[in-house]
């Protein structure tokens, strides 16, 4: 009998932070936006196309924006997109239906869709390797998962400023931010939920910021703030934040004396079993890497603008 997941993630709470951040999503979403865009562009290396299509997510339609755009979405596509957000998901019903669910279960066939998709959402579950097992489930044979999410690097300049900061004034730390996970560990689950051909790249984006509070506002802007059930109820202390604010650009400053942020975004990409799949290679036979092909790198996005530039890897 398995042990049930762990809750850690208070899925109330995520979806009134998502609700309230509905209305003005536009204006913070260009993270959203970033990684839908990438997943879109990836689609070009698949050869074929797909006639029914599943986003897990969707916040307010910008992956369906971006396939659309890319012209991977016909007007025969059967375009399906889920949401835990109320309020978001009246948002994307705009361009193509979406439907409300908790991700508990999904609400859909086994062996509906040809490729299932999720931008910016699976760091916010609870029992992940559940999830990624519906995923397969909804998949055709050798129908393809393709998703990005945060990574365990991700906002580890203010996991760090946060800690300190707590640490000294109070004492101890109550949890601020999201536990991510690691690359590694997320090829192992897609094996565990039964993917075939599985594959897990990263890459660091750098967002500069006047200072640590403006960082906290887009967070609250995107829906993405403190949601975590073990959360401190109330007011945290006001002292807490101005040492983590200190501290924050006393150590992450950029030369031109903003603070830097790190968003890690991990792309995972694999299969639904089928018997005419290619088996994997063994490993360490591959002759090129994965993210020469994709031509991976670190770069630096403008908060403002949403416009992406190579960065020096320099603060």
């Amino acid at each position: 009998m398995e042990r049930a997941a762990p809750q850690i993630i208070d899925i109330g709470q995520l979806s009134r932070n998502r609700d309230r951040a509905a209305q003005g999503f536009e204006n913070y979403n260009f993270l959203k936006r970033e990684a839908s865009q990438r997943l879109s562009e990836r689609l070009f290396l698949i050869k074929g196309g797909f006639s029914s299509v599943l986003d897990v997510g969707c916040h307010t339609g910008e992956l369906g924006a971006c396939l659309s755009s890319d012209g991977h979405l016909s007007s025969e596509t059967q375009f399906t997109q889920l949401e835990l957000s109320s309020e978001m998901a009246a948002l994307a019903s705009h361009h193509h239906p979406a439907s409300v669910t908790d991700m508990d279960v999904l609400p859909v066939d086994r062996g509906q869709f040809d490729l299932v998709m999720s931008s910016m959402f699976l760091h916010w579950v609870n029992d992940l390797p559940g999830l990624l097992s519906q995923m397969r489930l909804a998949l055709k044979p050798d129908g393809l998962l393709m998703v990005s999410l945060l990574g365990g690097r991700s906002l580890t300049e203010l996991r760090q400023s946060l800690v300190a900061a707590e640490t000294e004034v109070k004492g101890g730390m109550s949890p601020h931010c999201l536990p991510m996970a690691d690359i590694a560990d997320l090829g192992g689950l897609l094996q565990r939920a039964g993917f075939a051909l599985p594959v897990a790249d990263a890459e660091l984006i750098e967002v500069h910021y006047p200072d640590m509070f403006r960082l906290m506002a887009d967070l609250r802007g995107m829906g993405e703030q403190n949601a975590l059930i073990g959360r401190q109820k109330g007011m945290s202390s006001r002292a807490v934040f101005f040492r983590a604010a200190e501290i924050y650009a006393e150590h992450f400053s950029t030369a031109s004396g903003q603070i830097k942020a790190s968003f890690e975004l991990i792309t995972l990409t694999a299969w639904s079993p089928s018997e005419n799949q290619p088996k994997p290679l063994r490993p360490g036979s591959a002759e090129h890497r994965l993210s020469d092909a994709l031509e991976s790198d670190e770069i630096t996005v403008n908060p403002e603008t949403g416009l992406a530039s190579p960065s020096s890897g320099k603060g």
